[in-house]
């Protein structure tokens, strides 16, 4: 069986397949070698993911995920007392629920790769902008999201990564060191644009390259057809692929 990449999160994981996102630029690079399987869900935060657990990732699986990314945060970090008030979740409780994920993963196999990423920035002015573009005058008159707050989660994030000795990406921090940020990576304030994709597919695949699930050094499934010969097929599939 080929090694399973999970990429595990909200609707900034869900998109990540479409043209230009991080998931889609993560599945070319493992062609032939590793499976990246999608596991996004729009408008999700870290307590309803929760429930998708055991749902999606049972312990007895007979295939566990060799790594995971957990990608979650953006909407935990919705201001309490307005339009998204629905999703938030408390600063503490987005910790813990990010440990029993952890957790979780670990009792699938011990020996799995789990990568926490952080909440990205928040472009307020962008948020509004798009909701306008949305709503007209039934937009929101006060922010639902602010870089501040999502900022807290970010520094949540990566301190129980450091606490557990895990990799992450602290996507917060990162973009902000760019200028222009807001529009050079965000497309509507909290989602990505192509090139906010590639800054994650850029920070993902540093942190794999570090592992044994570097793509450059795995091996492919199959052998590459020019080493098949056309009067032997069969020895280079006996060499690479034994158990045809």
């Amino acid at each position: 069986m080929r090694p399973q990449i999970v990429l595990f999160g909200d609707s900034i994981t869900e998109q990540s397949f479409r043209l230009g996102g991080w998931g889609a630029a993560l599945a070319d690079n493992y062609t032939r070698k590793a499976d990246i399987l999608n596991r996004g869900y729009g408008g999700y935060n870290t307590r309803w993911a929760l429930f998708l657990l055991h749902h999606l990732f049972p312990l007895d699986a007979p295939t566990p995920p060799d790594a995971v990314t957990i990608f979650f945060g953006a909407n935990d970090a919705a201001l309490l007392g307005r339009t998204s008030e629905r999703q938030h979740v408390p600063l503490e409780e987005y910790k813990e629920n990010l440990r029993k994920m952890i957790q979780h993963f670990k009792k699938c196999s011990p020996s799995v790769l789990v990568l926490l990423i952080t909440p990205p920035p928040i472009d307020e002015a962008g948020r509004f902008e798009y909701a306008r573009s949305q709503y007209g005058d039934k937009a929101m008159q006060l922010p639902e999201r602010t870089n501040e707050v999502a900022g807290e989660y970010a520094k949540q994030c990566v301190e129980l990564a450091k606490e557990l000795g895990l990799p992450s990406i602290n996507l917060w921090s990162k973009m902000q060191e760019t200028e222009g940020w807001q529009k050079k990576f965000l497309r509507d304030g909290v989602h990505l644009t192509p090139e906010g994709n590639a800054i994650v597919h850029q920070e993902v695949v540093k942190v794999l390259n570090e592992t044994s699930l570097s793509a450059t050094n795995m091996p492919s499934d199959a052998p590459h057809h020019s080493k098949i010969d056309g009067q032997n097929p069969e020895k280079a599939f006996q060499l690479q692929c034994p158990a045809i």
